[in-house]
């Protein structure tokens, strides 16, 4: 039987993007359908991209004095009642237990969407005074929203996220809090995942149920669509006053202490995918790829090679995450091409000559330029080129979102920007919910945030009603 030659090739994106997305997660084994519609099984490759995206952001939430817990999957429906606006808003995707042990319970119990009121009812017994704030805690978990379509990774029934939950004395240092992991969201999802990100307020029809103020991330994916990546509350004293969380404060006076939740989800991780992949497949930021170089190695049955190509493995994997990829029956080609579409930053190839020589070739995943390099400053030269790929991703992103990225000064030229260049759209806003659902029900482009970084488009009048705007917002279809 013959090696094998060719790897089953990706539906090209601009033929059809979300059979290419489809392709892209099956081909690379990042997950697979469970027999649950909606649910997923993330597989290896794909768990381990998220482990490291959770390293980098668990390490983040440490280093500003949070620490992490666990509170329970089910949540009594008396608890979830507790505060009406956010059951409202949160009631559609709510997955119930009826029955346990075989027998009716007494109580329905939710399985969590999310967990704010579990951790507000511990709290209530835990806090007794000032001198015990803030409270700083995180969770890793996972959480169920019964959705009615999903896709893997963007949108699923349940998804790995961390949600993590604070109280404060003050208003001013829980909307410091609330900032802050809006800041870390950005900084490690620009840094290590490579991708641009808009940030600034939701608005009051997209903000989080029960929360005071939501901030959010945005990124913009290759076929033009928002996604939402990662949210950050100021939830004041809506749920503290509902849940009865009150302390002896710094006056010997009964208060209820401000309190904030945020969250990031392995919906990041199909972010990775559609701003960074191509029609070969994935394309892996260096920093968070499983792994950042693989060894080909060239006519491996020859004396020598093999050995050549493990010494080069082990003098590097203590600095790097490295494969060695030895497997019989497969052409050095189809090795190429399979590697390529799961990302992997750099491949290096090895073979007879290149052991004379002292030498290798290393072929970059982002640009597919292939560079000779002496074995003797083999790790010197990854390191760089490691960094290379990391920063020309991150430019490349930000190249595709600026021109994907318009300008609107009236309806007529919305709707023809999204038809002509689907993206982001800088538009005034009057802040009226009227003006907010009009050009949703007239595009299917919702209000995606107001940034922090405020200019004035035109004559800075609302593109839905032409009356004065005081602020410019973001608009796009989304995921």
């Amino acid at each position: 039987m013959g090696k094998k030659q060719k790897v089953e090739a990706v539906t090209p994106m601009n033929e059809d993007f979300a059979r290419w997305y489809t392709d892209v997660i099956s081909k690379t084994e990042l997950v697979d359908y469970s027999p649950v519609k909606g649910f997923m099984v993330i597989r290896p490759y794909g768990y381990a991209i998220w482990e490291n995206i959770q390293k980098e952001y668990d390490k983040r939430f440490k280093e500003t004095g949070h620490q992490n817990m666990y509170f329970p999957l089910l949540i009594p429906e008396s608890l979830l009642k507790k505060e009406a606006e956010h059951v409202e808003g949160f009631a559609p995707e709510v997955a119930w237990v009826t029955h346990g042990g075989g027998k009716e319970l007494a109580e329905r119990l939710c399985i969590r969407p999310t967990s704010e009121t579990i951790i507000c009812s511990m709290y209530s017994k835990w806090l007794n005074t000032y001198r015990q704030l803030p409270f700083k805690y995180n969770q890793w978990c996972s959480v169920v929203r019964w959705e009615k379509t999903t896709r893997p990774f963007l949108r699923t029934s349940e998804f790995l996220w961390q949600e993590g939950h604070t109280l404060h004395e003050t208003y001013d240092e829980a909307q410091e809090e609330t900032m802050q992991m809006l800041d870390i969201y950005r900084d490690v999802a620009e840094e290590y995942l490579a991708i641009p990100m808009v940030v600034g307020k939701k608005s009051e029809k997209e903000k989080f149920a029960g929360a005071y103020s939501t901030y959010t991330m945005e990124a913009l994916m290759h076929d033009g669509q928002a996604l939402q990546s990662g949210t950050s509350h100021n939830l004041g004293q809506h749920f503290t006053k509902a849940f009865e969380i009150s302390y002896l404060d710094r006056e010997n006076n009964q208060a209820n202490p401000y309190h904030t939740s945020w969250g990031i989800s392995t919906r990041l991780i199909g972010a990775i995918i559609m701003v960074h992949g191509d029609d070969n497949g994935l394309v892996l930021p260096p920093k968070i790829a499983p792994t950042q170089l693989v060894i080909i190695p060239i006519a491996q049955h020859k004396e020598g090679v093999l050995d050549a190509a493990y010494e080069i493995k082990n003098s590097l994997k203590e600095k790097f995450r490295v494969e060695l990829d030895d497997m019989d029956g497969y052409t050095p080609g189809w090795k190429f091409n399979q590697w390529e579409m799961k990302g992997v930053p750099i491949r290096l190839e090895i073979g007879p000559r290149d052991i004379e020589e002292g030498q290798c070739i290393l072929a970059r995943r982002d640009t597919g330029e292939k560079v000779q390099v002496s074995l003797e400053d083999l790790a010197t030269t990854i390191e760089k080129l490691l960094d290379e790929i990391q920063d020309n991703m991150y430019q490349k992103a930000l190249n595709m979102r600026e021109q994907k990225t318009s300008i609107a000064e009236d309806m007529n030229e919305f709707k023809d920007n999204l038809t002509k260049n689907p993206g982001f759209i800088k538009a005034m806003w009057c802040g009226s919910r009227e003006c907010e659902d009009k050009i949703k029900d007239e595009t299917g482009a919702t209000l995606r945030c107001v940034p922090f970084e405020q200019e004035v488009i035109g004559d800075g009048t609302c593109v839905c009603c032409r009356e004065k705007a005081n602020d410019m917002a973001y608009f796009a279809r989304a995921y």
